[in-house]
C-alpha cells in the first residue's frame, strides 16, 4: 500500500464527516461561531458567496415580474394563531418577545422590564403578517396577481446547530405571491422551484432532483410543496429549496380577498417560496475535498489569486509591477456578467500563501517570478486539479483564454457531482435490502450510509413514519420525472403507483 498522502484538512472525509466540515469552514474563513448560541457570524469570504448569490437569485426573480419589499421582523402572536396548522408546525421553533424595555436590577445588572401586551414572535416566516400587508393592498382583480420578494433573516430556535446548514439565524429570501386563479398560483409555484433549480445546477453546479414533498413532509398550511434535493458527499440529502402552493388557506386566514371580473367577492390563491444560507453548506459539502473547499466559479468570492514569487530585495519592483498590470488586465474582463475578481497576495510567509488559497477554494492560483517574467509566462495551478499540477502558460494566452478555463471548472464540478449522485442513487425493491441500504456498515461511522432509494410507496403516512423510526429516512421528494410504473410498497407491500425518492437528510 502506497504512503497516504498529506491533506491540508484534517480529519479528512473518510475519517469523520462532520468534523470535516467543520474544519473546512474554518480552513476557508468562511464563517465562525457567534457569542450568541446557534448563530454564526459570516466572514467576507463567505458573504460573497451569498451576495453572489442574491445577485444571481434577484435578476431571476425581476425577470418575471417579482419586485422587492421589506415586512416587519417582530409578528404579532395572534397572526400567526390565524392558521392553526402554521403555528403548530413553528411553535416550537419560535423566540418570543414578551418585554419592551430593560431595568437596573437592585442586586446589580438589567433585568426586562415593561410587560407587552401582546408576544412578539421574531420572525420564523412571514406568510401570516405579508398576507395582513396583502388584505389591505388587494382589492380588484386588477391588482392581481401581486408578487413580492424579500430579502431578510429569520429566526427558528435549532436545538443542534451547525454553520450554515442549520443556525438560530439565517438569511434568506422569501417570496410571497397572490393569484386570481388556483391555475395561476400552481404556475408560479412551478416557475420559483425552476428557477432555485437552475441557480443550484448553473451556478453552484450543485445537481438536484425536483419533486413534490408528501404530505408529512410539507411546509405547515401548505397545499403542496415543491422541493429540490441535492446528494451531499456523505451521500445525505440536502433540500435546497422549496416553493410552496398554499391554496386559499392563508388567504381565508389574513382576509385576502378581491373582486372579481364577474363583481364576486372571492379569496385569492398564494404561494411562497424560499432558500437560505443553507446553499453554502450545500456547496461545501457538495464540492469540498480533503484539501478544503472548491468554489465553483460562477458564485466564488473570487476567480483567481495573483502570487508574486519574490526571493531577493531587488526583485520585488519588477515582480510586483507585472503583478498589478496583469491584474488590472483581468479586472477589465467580464466572467458571466461580472468582472474578474482578483486577489493579489505579497505576504511574505512562504508555501503558505499556496495552501491558505487552497483551502479558500478560489478557482485559479498564479503564481509570478523572475522567470516567469523573462519568459512573459505565467505559472497557473486549478483548484478543480491536484495541488502539485500547475502549467506555465503565456501570459497573453491566459488572459485571453480565462473565462473558458473558469468555465471547464465549472463544468468539471457539476459532471464529478452529477457522477457521485448517480453512483449512489439505485431502485430497491427488497425490504431487507432496503434496510441494510440505510444502515451502516461501520458502527463507528454512523453518518456513513447508502445514498438515495428510489422505491415504491403505498403513500401511506404510517409507512413513511415506520420507516423514519426506524432508520431516519424520510421521502425526500416525489420526483417530476418519476416512471409511473406500479409495484410494491418497500415498507408493507401493499401496490404503489411510482417510485419516490427516500434518504437520510440534513
Amino acid at each position: 500500500m502506497g504512503k497516504k498522502g498529506k491533506t491540508a484538512i484534517t480529519p479528512t472525509r473518510a475519517e469523520d464527516y462532520p468534523e470535516w466540515y467543520q474544519e473546512v469552514v474554518k480552513a476557508s474563513d468562511m464563517a465562525e461561531r457567534s457569542p450568541v448560541r446557534g448563530c454564526m457570524v459570516i466572514k467576507p469570504w463567505g458573504y460573497a458567496i451569498w451576495e453572489n448569490i442574491v445577485r444571481e437569485l434577484d435578476d431571476m426573480f425581476k425577470a418575471t415580474g417579482v419586485k422587492n419589499a421589506y415586512f416587519p421582523l417582530f409578528i404579532p402572536l395572534s397572526f400567526l394563531e390565524k392558521e392553526a396548522e402554521h403555528v403548530e408546525g413553528f411553535a416550537k421553533e419560535c423566540a418570543v418577545v414578551s418585554h419592551h424595555r430593560l431595568e437596573k436590577d437592585p442586586e446589580g445588572g438589567l433585568k426586562p422590564a415593561g410587560t407587552l401586551n401582546e408576544p412578539l414572535i421574531v420572525r420564523p416566516t412571514s406568510e401570516t403578517i405579508i398576507g395582513d400587508s396583502f388584505s389591505k393592498w388587494i382589492v380588484s382583480y386588477r391588482d392581481l396577481p401581486l408578487l413580492i420578494n424579500q430579502w431578510a433573516n429569520v429566526v427558528r430556535w435549532e436545538m443542534r446547530t451547525r454553520i450554515f446548514l442549520r443556525t438560530s439565524e439565517f438569511l434568506w429570501q422569501e417570496g410571497h405571491t397572490a393569484h386570481a386563479t388556483k391555475e395561476e398560483a400552481i404556475e408560479r409555484t412551478q416557475m420559483m422551484l425552476q428557477i432555485y433549480a437552475q441557480l443550484s445546477e448553473r451556478f453552484l453546479a450543485m445537481p438536484v432532483i425536483k419533486g413534490s414533498k408528501t404530505p408529512a413532509e410539507r411546509f405547515p398550511g401548505a397545499v403542496d410543496t415543491l422541493s429540490i434535493e441535492a446528494m451531499m458527499q456523505d451521500r445525505k440529502a440536502l433540500q435546497a429549496g422549496t416553493s410552496h402552493f398554499l391554496g386559499q388557506n392563508f388567504a381565508k386566514a389574513s382576509q385576502i380577498k378581491f373582486q372579481s371580473a364577474a363583481e364576486i367577492e372571492e379569496y385569492a390563491w398564494t404561494t411562497s417560496w424560499g432558500a437560505s444560507t443553507r446553499l453554502i453548506g450545500g456547496l461545501i459539502m457538495t464540492h469540498g475535498d480533503d484539501d478544503g473547499i472548491q468554489l465553483p466559479p460562477r458564485i466564488a468570492s473570487s476567480h483567481v489569486v495573483l502570487i508574486p514569487i519574490i526571493r531577493k530585495p531587488d526583485e520585488r519592483s519588477k515582480v510586483m509591477e507585472f503583478t498589478e498590470n496583469l491584474a488590472k488586465e483581468l479586472r477589465d474582463r467580464f466572467y458571466h456578467h461580472r468582472r474578474l475578481r482578483v486577489e493579489i497576495d505579497d505576504r511574505d510567509i512562504g508555501g503558505t500563501r499556496g495552501w491558505d488559497w487552497i483551502k479558500k477554494g478560489i478557482p485559479l492560483r498564479v503564481e509570478i517570478g523572475p522567470r516567469d517574467i523573462a519568459e512573459n509566462s505565467v505559472y497557473v495551478g486549478r483548484r478543480d486539479k491536484p495541488h502539485n499540477i500547475k502549467e506555465s502558460i503565456n501570459r497573453e494566452h491566459f488572459v485571453k483564454k480565462i473565462t473558458s478555463i473558469l468555465d471547464e471548472i465549472q463544468s468539471t464540478l457539476f459532471e464529478k457531482a452529477l457522477l457521485f449522485r448517480n453512483d449512489h442513487t439505485i431502485s430497491i425493491d427488497d425490504k431487507k435490502i432496503f434496510y441494510d441500504f440505510f444502515t451502516p456498515q461501520n458502527q463507528a461511522k454512523p453518518e456513513i450510509h447508502g445514498g438515495f432509494a428510489l422505491s415504491h410507496w403505498c403513500g401511506s403516512d404510517d409507512c413513511e413514519s415506520k420507516l423514519k423510526d426506524d432508520l431516519t429516512v424520510t421521502i425526500r421528494c416525489i420526483p417530476f420525472d418519476k416512471e409511473d410504473k406500479e409495484g410494491n410498497c418497500i415498507y408493507c407491500g401493499r401496490p404503489g403507483s411510482s417510485r419516490v425518492i427516500f434518504a437520510k437528510a440534513y
